[in-house]
């Protein structure tokens, strides 16, 4: 599958809707927590771990819609020098850090 800049704005308006989404979960399970609302520690454990790991998500979504969008033409190749650099021999992905190394 080829990623096109068309699917780096998807990328883009996924991050944000994680990031409005699971901040304001963390802003109600805040207040719940200050409220003193009774659940056991697990519950807030599991969820604060939920949040983290939903928005470290949404970083790397945000930083592969990046790449996408710089990349100099639609469809070309991302590696790790830069926009346009010639992909790694072996690597089985255009994307880097998505294929075996």
């Amino acid at each position: 599958m080829e990623l096109t800049r068309k699917h780096g704005w998807l990328l883009l308006a996924i991050a944000a809707w994680n990031v409005v989404i699971w901040l304001t979960f963390a802003k109600n399970l805040h207040a719940a927590y200050a409220d003193g609302e009774d659940r056991a520690t697990g519950y807030w454990v599991a969820h604060s771990v939920l949040i983290v790991v939903d928005l470290v998500i949404a970083v790397v979504l945000t930083r592969l819609g990046v790449r996408l969008l710089r990349s100099p033409r639609p469809g070309a190749p991302l590696t790790e020098g830069g926009a346009g650099a010639t992909p790694e021999r072996g690597s089985g992905s255009a994307v880097s850090g998505l294929g075996p190394k």
